[in-house]
């Protein structure tokens, strides 16, 4: 029998997650809700589902859900997602990222989900790519030795494309550069050294006009002497890339995050390009893998149900993501003051 699947949220993103559902044969998308009851009936026209709702705790008291879907502006995540995990209906709930806007909304979200038995996983969905599972594999075997640096850009030029409305520049939506893609940068440098950062330096970019930071330069000092170089922006070109040095070697990452080909427009569906690795050893050895493309949405939605099939911890935490919000935060901090943040 699929697992009954309702999503909150009918934009752009939760189409990403409705073609998930479609694609994925232990799930059956039944319900969504949206606040606008039009955008609600064009993602039920479009994906083919039921029963549409505009209130939550309609569909929460209506439904007989096992996994929820939350694909919300980031600042109402902390709302919707403890409103599930409170109603006591559902069995796992996957919330896009940033889990949330602070790490006190983070610990909220964490707290209602354990008293009702429910599994939190947030949807930084480039974690189950094979491209990453590999990386993370090369490194634990030490054929680059201790990794001492890791240095990453993610970066895409939305002030040439993106309406002035767009919710990336609304602060009170969890807009701007960090929350939309430092959080990509801080999770990676987390996961790879397997350290939490003891200190953050951060500077951002603003401009008039705009309330949320265009860009950021961020410094974390994990212990050991171990850094990670981070740049995120919406006014670079478009690059992904990420290097992780080793006492041994080194690691480039290829598109470690987003695959698709056309960045000109916002949200264009096209064909994907393959993701790539280079492991490069000290006698200038180099191996090359290259990845096929792969939809991430479905395999972050899979593994989510072989999570709920066998009792095995999901692949992000709820601890990994209140980490993550615990750095950020201090990344805000230090941009605001000007000065390093100590973490505890």
């Amino acid at each position: 029998m699929a697992y009954r699947v309702g999503i909150v949220g009918a934009g752009e993103n939760a189409r990403d997650h409705g073609r998930a559902c479609g694609r994925v044969k232990q799930t059956e998308l039944v319900a969504v809700c949206d606040l606008s009851e039009a955008a609600a009936q064009r993602y039920a026209r479009e994906f083919g589902v039921p029963r549409r709702y505009t209130k939550l705790e309609e569909m929460l008291a209506r439904e007989d859900l096992d996994i929820v879907i939350v694909s919300v502006w980031g600042a109402y995540h902390a709302q919707v997602c403890t409103a599930v995990a409170n109603s006591g209906k559902v069995r796992a709930i996957l919330v896009e990222k940033p889990i949330s806007l602070t790490a006190a909304e983070c610990e909220q979200m964490i707290a209602a989900a354990r008293a009702h038995g429910v599994l939190l996983m947030e949807g930084y969905k480039f974690r189950h790519h094979p491209q990453h599972i590999r990386v993370k594999e090369i490194i634990d075997s030490g054929r680059i030795g201790q990794v001492r640096a890791v240095r990453g850009t993610f970066s895409s030029p939305l002030v040439r494309y993106a309406h002035p409305g767009n919710w990336r520049y609304d602060s009170k939506k969890g807009g701007g550069s960090v929350f939309d893609t430092a959080g990509y940068l801080i999770h990676l440098a987390r996961h790879l050294t397997a350290m939490e950062p003891r200190r953050v330096y951060a500077l951002g970019n603003y401009v008039d006009g705009v309330a949320v930071e265009l860009s950021a330069a961020i410094l974390l000092d994990f212990p050991q002497g171990v850094t990670a170089q981070l740049l995120s922006s919406y006014e670079y070109g478009y690059c992904q890339s990420t290097e992780i040095l080793g006492t041994r070697g080194w690691i480039r990452i290829d598109l470690p995050f987003d695959q698709r080909s056309v960045r000109e427009v916002e949200f264009v569906e096209k064909e994907e390009l393959p993701a790539t690795l280079h492991v490069f050893r000290d006698n200038f050895d180099a191996e090359v893998y290259q990845f096929s493309s792969v939809n991430e949405f479905e395999l972050q939605l899979g593994h989510l149900c072989h999570c709920l099939d066998t009792g095995e911890p999901a692949r992000i935490s709820p601890e990994f993501s209140l980490a993550n919000m615990r750095t950020i935060d201090a990344v805000y901090e230090s941009i605001r003051t000007h000065r390093p943040v100590d973490l505890p």
